[in-house]
């Protein structure tokens, strides 16, 4: 039953940010709300990263890079395409998560910096609420964005 639970967590959670997801062009990936906001291509590639980077907590290993995590948005320019690959790659490591680890195992406590003891499926509720708050940053600046 939590696995089935868990599984839908996810899936609805990617459903709803896909409807945004879907829209991110390269040309449009450069957009910002303001001056003082990060580009709809940053917040992207920040999703992927987020989503490996944090995995690692639950013992999940990677070669992704941090180049967007407590960084400024100086310009660069990220190939919409890997940002793309790096989310979609995510949400597999997710869900290959909760096809792996017992019931029992989700309720254990994991140390992190970020938020000292917590359980597996809290850090899997961070992630989640951790994409869809930048789903919605991107869904604004794609809207109102200059």
């Amino acid at each position: 039953m939590t696995k089935d639970i868990l599984k839908d967590l996810i899936a609805q959670n990617k459903k709803t940010c896909d409807f945004t997801f879907d829209e991110i062009t390269q040309e449009n990936s450069a957009l910002k709300l303001n001056d003082d906001t990060a580009s709809v291509g940053f917040i992207y590639r920040h999703i992927g990263e987020i989503i490996h980077l944090l995995s690692q907590f639950f013992g999940i290993p990677t070669d992704v890079e941090n180049t967007t995590m407590g960084q400024i948005d100086s310009g660069k320019v990220y190939d919409k395409e890997e940002s793309q690959q790096l989310v979609q790659d995510g949400y597999l490591v997710l869900y290959d998560l909760v096809e792996n680890l017992s019931e029992k195992e989700w309720m254990e406590t994991l140390d992190t910096p970020f938020f000292g003891p917590i359980s597996r499926v809290r850090l899997l509720g961070h992630i989640l609420y951790h994409t869809t708050y930048h789903c919605g940053q991107i869904t604004l600046t794609l809207k109102r964005g200059k």
